[in-house]
């Protein structure tokens, strides 16, 4: 599929698509939903509006038949997201183009508004970036990360980039690359945690490795492993449990480096603890690379974010404390 050019001003440009040989004599709908992955919810969308389906230039029908050549072209309609409250914020924008936004998140905010936390969030400070620009979008946040993780988020600015995204990342087709630091080194240099995750029974926010919970892998291998007894680890989630390397890193008896939710007083040296408190107030876990196929060109995506000050601080102690000693 391909974006044409030229759309009505309440319309994305259009996402064009021209039926081969194999489309031929099959009904407009079947094309949509199987060669370019219409989900039936946006096909209703489309339908409602006049411009939203056209072949060869005319108001289609999902149930005509399609003709090898014929020009298909699809119209999304322009939302906004009325709910979130622009507000001015620097943001740190790694990637841009009419279909998709990818930035740095800093650690300490929450990706989208929720109840008692109306501003401040990720969304309100895009949502104001695109006013400012002059552009009509929806904030459709394809993934999350915890508050207090740092690091690479994509947001869809139409309906169909995020079906399509959506569907990559249930399909495991999105790679989600992180660094951690964590108390401890791990049983090997290179291996996974393959542990089924659920709620824990007296905390509905907490997680925990339990045998009805949900299969959850992640990924692991041993970048640095300092003497002071720490270590910095290269992971990439298998699955994508909520606060899945947190529970897995310390079901192994890694705890994540100043994460006071999921820890193990018995894993972690107090004399480190008491140092690197001072150094960073957050867990030390940052989502540094993301692969994946865009979701309109096709095209291999490979974004990447640098380690944000306070982790590059914590790796300097431990440096530091590993020549020390």
């Amino acid at each position: 599929m391909t974006t044409g050019t030229g759309g009505a001003s309440r319309y994305y440009d259009p996402l064009v698509w021209t039926a081969e040989a194999a489309d031929d004599g099959k009904p407009l709908r079947d094309v949509l939903q199987r060669r370019l992955g219409v989900s039936r919810r946006l096909l209703v969308k489309l339908k409602s509006t006049e411009e939203g389906i056209t072949v060869n230039g005319r108001r289609a029908w999902t149930n005509q038949p399609v003709a090898a050549g014929d020009r298909i072209e699809l119209r999304i309609e322009r939302e906004v997201s009325a709910e979130i409250l622009p507000q001015p914020m620097d943001l740190s924008i790694v990637f841009e183009d009419d279909h998709l936004l990818v930035v740095n998140k800093p650690a300490g905010q929450i990706v989208h508004p929720t109840t008692g936390h109306y501003m401040g969030t990720l969304a309100n400070g895009i949502v104001f970036y695109w006013r400012e620009r002059g552009e009509t979008c929806r904030f459709h946040p394809v993934h999350r990360l915890d508050e207090h993780t740092s690091g690479l988020v994509v947001v869809a600015k139409h309906a169909y980039a995020h079906q399509q995204l959506a569907e990559q990342m249930a399909e495991g087709g999105v790679e989600k690359h992180y660094r951690a630091y964590v108390y401890g080194r791990p049983p090997k240099n290179r291996g996974e945690v393959d542990a089924p995750i659920g709620r824990a029974s007296d905390d509905p926010h907490r997680r925990v490795v339990r045998t009805d919970g949900a299969p959850s892998l992640t990924y692991y291998s041993v970048a640095a492993a300092y003497p002071c007894g720490a270590s910095a680890l290269d992971i990439r989630l298998g699955t994508g449990r909520t606060h899945q390397i947190r529970v897995h890193m310390l079901h192994v008896g890694c705890p994540l480096i100043g994460d006071d939710y999921y820890t193990d007083e018995s894993r972690t040296p107090p004399d480190l603890a008491a140092r690197l408190k001072n150094v960073i107030a957050r867990q030390a876990l940052h989502a540094r690379q993301l692969v994946f196929r865009h979701p309109v060109t096709g095209a291999a995506m490979e974004l990447t974010a640098e380690l944000p000050r306070d982790l590059r601080d914590l790796e300097g102690v431990l440096q530091a404390w590993q020549q020390e000693l």
